[in-house]
């Protein structure tokens, strides 16, 4: 056995001595048995390229390529998926507020009528349960499966505080955005329309939480 210790020795100390220490300075370039994507082929910005023929690294944008938020003739979806679009906006569509107030409703930009009301509850209903029932729970009780690994403090959305006579909208729509408590923004991950559907959908399971308790 102890043949067996000296061998591992004699090798970690090769195995130090060939490749080096963390923090060891030296002139030679790095042995990297794992390059992790340090060293990538990619255009830098301002940078020439000889890839391309002109040797010119910035490229312009290929044709037919439509900006973020210009889309034909007003278009808000793409494939059927809305398209993210600016913030930054002090409308009630994009903020929730209207002056110094929370709103309540749907914002007109929507569009909404009783066709479309009913599509946006239901694409509330599939961002609700990828976004938020994980949490909150398929019903809005707050009994999502996170709770079970010990995340605290999270809304009961079916209890009164969080109902629409005290909840406003825009402050249902801004907690989404921007996060409150515990709770991190989805203002990067979820399209201003499908935030509003998720308000929407939020009501919808209020509503029908609360004819089913009469």
């Amino acid at each position: 056995m102890r043949y067996f210790f000296l061998a591992y020795a004699v090798i970690a100390l090769l195995v130090v001595g060939y490749f080096g220490v963390r923090g060891q300075k030296s002139t030679e370039p790095p042995i990297m048995i794992f390059p992790d994507m340090d060293d990538q082929d990619k255009v830098k910005a301002q940078v020439p390229s000889l890839f391309f023929a002109d040797g010119m690294g910035a490229r312009e944008p290929v044709p037919g390529t439509q900006p973020l938020g210009f889309n034909p003739d007003g278009k808000s979806e793409i494939g059927g998926i809305p398209e993210y679009e600016f913030g930054g906006l002090d409308t009630y569509y994009h903020t929730g507020r209207i002056g110094d107030y929370y709103g309540t409703g749907m914002p007109e930009e929507l569009n909404l009528t009783e066709e479309t009301t009913a599509a946006l509850i239901r694409r509330g209903r599939e961002r609700y349960a990828i976004y938020c029932a994980i949490c909150h729970g398929d019903s809005g009780d707050g009994g999502g499966i996170a709770g079970q690994y010990g995340v605290p403090g999270i809304a009961n959305l079916q209890l009164g505080p969080y109902l629409a006579d005290s909840y406003p909208d825009g402050r249902l729509y801004r907690v989404i955005n921007l996060g409150q408590g515990q709770m991190a923004g989805y203002g990067y991950n979820i399209p201003i329309r499908d935030r509003w559907a998720i308000v929407a959908y939020v009501r919808a399971l209020q509503e029908a939480n609360l004819a089913a308790g009469q």
